[in-house]
């Protein structure tokens, strides 16, 4: 046998074929999911992660192009205003835009935990990984995280200098062109100091157009910019400071009446469920400011341990207004603004003893104030200037105040064997002022202004303890098996669009807090070719909160939060990756749910009886199939490159939207693909992509609305669409 040597040109082609796309869905992930960095297969939890390159490689613009692609996941947009996270994981979920419901799924940026839900889903860029955290979280966690949690991690500047230029434009609606533009500077700036600075501005011009006069719709201009510097003076200390400003405006929603689940059509246009026509008379607009900051340290002490601390700070202004009658006449339009700051700090210690005893305790800090305006223009096609014949005002002031102590412990019995335990204490205070829109008709005020009277006023606290016991059984270093019991909790509290006329029974509150118990066993392995995770899960959810949307002759929709049900929910998820050959790998998942209630008392159809019939209902955001397949292929091309092939197909079923079933979200399928040309120096890559390209019909909502606001004719739902087919190119550079 001759022996040929490799050439250093052919060594190099080597080394970047294990870089490339395809390769990069077989790396090691590493997360945080347990607030310690670890690899994702020796993570006893249901995690799917992202890393940076592989959120290149799938070409992840934001959340929603995740929304159908992981297994019981539903990440949506909720339509109301633009970027309010209506997110569900394993059949917990709410719909809701009021910024006083608190999530069932929290987003975590930096480690720091957003109490908002509104303004989080704009473009993410620059990230180093996106980890999503199935099931109840409560331990590590903390509140609000029953259905489970998402962490975005931007990058850090790296040590040597780097400068990087993406461009994209991309369309395929009946409206106009959606271009964008990123750039990145990053290097050390001394020995002990490193700075990035990333900049991205989005310029819309809307996918739809609006029938009612044939314009363009969905126009967004948004602005961020994100400086990063990091201080480490040795080897045992690091401090990241992370800033980030983002500014938008735009359009209101793209709201389409369709025929709603009580068979009334809207009027006096229908559209059909399955388009994207709808026609308004009032475009609306949207604009946000956003302040963020990160702040955190890493010290390690000794050779056992190390503290971190994480500190927070968000302030975000907003201001929207929208058509939601969805018709080319003024019936029922909105005006809102929204006023939040919160401040956050977490202080935590991780340590591993003796080799087999890992401790993590913390404690943590949160407080949130938030002010709310909203105002209802309704029936402007009664009066000969179009202007709102009726106003209702409201809204109200929230403070939220959060103390918990956590700890969470890993212990290695034997050499297979590992406890997982641990434990939270939380507190927490909430007090409301609110101003009822049916006590402010026709009298304008704004609680931003302070110009609004308090028709009710209160406060409240709740305690609970989150509990977390646990084993792993390591089958081998490829393999092994977890199983677990963890509880979760929603706190109490008070919903700030009090609509409703009796508020004794369906008034601003307080509801109870809700209780998640949780089962889970599972597996992962990881093979030559590829890995193969599975899990088998219980939920027996306890004092349900639940926003229930109802349609209204007097407000056109009211919205009553409350503790409607206990139910029960069992799942199974599976997912993996596989190389089928050196450039071709194939990756997959598969979720299913049943979802039944146990108990109801809350008379969820509105048929004025809580029986059978309420216990019969679907629960809400509960589809009960989810999968998806998808591959990657890199492909040589003569001297200059390569050629990566992508694509992926993923179904989500139909499901519930509102508490009586009358709106749903249709079932999705949803196919996206691409092909990027890279350079074999990575200077450039030029790409060609397509999402959504079954130009599926995707609505935000459901919202029933009633069959006459006063005494003219309406009906038909609120459904904000979302865009159907998109492609489009990009460009990036990279220095």
């Amino acid at each position: 046998m001759v022996l040929h040597p490799v050439s250093a040109e052919e060594e190099k082609r080597n080394e970047e074929r294990a870089t490339r796309s395809s390769a990069a869905l077989l790396e090691e992930v590493v997360v945080t999911a347990r607030k310690r960095e670890e690899n994702i297969q020796d993570t006893p939890l249901s995690i799917s992660a992202f890393d940076s390159t592989q959120i290149e490689a799938l070409k992840i613009r934001n959340l929603t192009n995740l929304a159908v692609s992981m297994p019981n996941v539903a990440l949506d947009d909720i339509g109301t205003t633009r970027a309010t996270a209506s997110f569900s994981i394993r059949g917990l979920g709410v719909n809701s835009s009021i910024p006083s419901i608190d999530p069932t799924v929290g987003v975590f940026v930096d480690g720091v935990y957003m109490g908002l839900n509104n303004g989080i889903i704009f473009d993410a860029f620059d990230l180093e990984n996106i980890e999503v955290l199935r099931g109840p979280q409560g331990t590590l966690f903390g509140r609000n995280v029953t259905g489970g949690a998402i962490l975005l991690n931007t990058r850090k500047p790296g040590d040597e200098f780097e400068a990087r230029v993406r461009t994209a434009f991309d369309g395929g609606g009946d409206g106009g062109l959606n271009k964008y533009v990123t750039g990145t500077v990053s290097g050390p700036l001394s020995p002990n100091l490193k700075a990035k600075v990333s900049a991205y501005f989005n310029d819309d011009d809307g996918w739809f157009e609006n029938d009612f006069d044939g314009k363009d719709f969905g126009e967004l201009r948004q602005t961020m910019v994100r400086p990063v510097v990091v201080w480490q003076p040795n080897d045992n200390f690091e401090f990241v400071v992370r800033y980030e400003y983002t500014e938008t405006d735009g359009h209101g929603p793209a709201g389409q009446s369709h025929t709603n689940g009580a068979g009334l059509p809207g009027q006096p246009v229908n559209n059909d469920r399955d388009s994207f026509n709808f026609s308004i008379n009032e475009e609306g607009y949207q604009d946000t400011e956003a302040h963020f900051v990160a702040a955190q340290f890493d010290w390690r002490v000794g050779d056992t341990g190390t503290i971190t601390n994480i500190f927070g700070w968000r302030d975000f202004e907003s201001r929207a207004a929208g058509d939601v009658d969805s018709q080319p006449v003024s019936l029922f339009h909105f005006e809102l603004g929204i006023d939040a700051k919160q401040v956050s700090n977490e202080l935590r210690y991780n340590g591993l003893f003796a080799e087999r005893l890992n401790v993590t305790a913390g404690l943590y800090y949160f407080h949130n104030e938030i002010g709310y305006f909203e105002r209802r223009n309704l029936l402007g096609a009664l009066t000969p200037d179009d202007s709102p014949a009726q106003t209702q005002d409201g809204g109200g002031n929230y403070e939220v105040e959060t103390f918990a102590l956590f700890t969470s412990v890993d212990y290695d019995l034997t050499e297979t064997w590992i406890l997982n335990a641990g434990v939270r204490y939380t507190y927490e205070d909430k007090s409301a002022q609110i101003a009822s829109l049916v006590r402010n008709i026709n009298s304008p005020c704004n609680v931003l202004d302070n110009t609004c009277a308090f028709d009710f006023v209160d406060d409240d606290n709740w305690a609970n303890v989150s509990p977390k016991a646990g084993m792993t059984y390591i089958l081998s270093e490829q393999a092994r098996v977890y199983g677990f019991w963890t509880r979760g909790f929603r706190s109490g509290g008070y919903n700030l669009r009090n609509t409703a006329l009796d508020t004794v029974n369906f008034g601003p509150g307080p509801f109870d807090e809700e209780q998640v118990d949780s089962f889970e066993m599972g597996v992962k392995t990881a093979f030559a070719r590829g890995r193969l995770n599975g899990a088998v899960f219980y939920t027996e959810v306890e004092d349900m909160q639940r926003e229930v949307n109802l349609a209204d002759p007097n407000a056109g929709i009211v919205q009553v939060i409350k503790n409607t049900a206990d139910a029960d929910i069992l799942g199974i998820e599976l997912d993996g990756v596989f190389s089928l050959t050196e450039n071709l790998t194939l990756f997959g998942s598969l979720g299913w749910i049943d979802a039944d209630y146990d108990k109801v008392f809350f008379d969820l159809n509105d048929d004025g009886s809580i029986d059978s019939l309420d216990k019969k209902l679907k629960l809400p955001r509960a589809a009960e199939w989810t999968y998806n397949v998808g591959f990657i292929h890199d492909l040589d091309v003569a001297s200059w490159g390569y050629l990566t092939t992508r694509m992926n197909y993923a179904y989500r079923d139909n499901s519930a939207f509102t508490d009586n079933n009358l709106g749903f979200i249709r079932a999705q399928d949803i196919l996206d693909a691409g092909l990027d040309f890279h350079a074999y120096s990575e200077r450039w890559v030029l790409s060609i992509y397509g999402r959504n390209l079954l130009n599926e019909v995707k609505h935000g909502g459901d919202g029933q609305l009633p069959a006459a606001l006063s005494i003219v004719p309406l009906g038909g739902t609120f459904s904000p669409l979302a865009k159907g087919r998109v492609v489009g190119a990009e460009l990036s550079l990279s220095f």
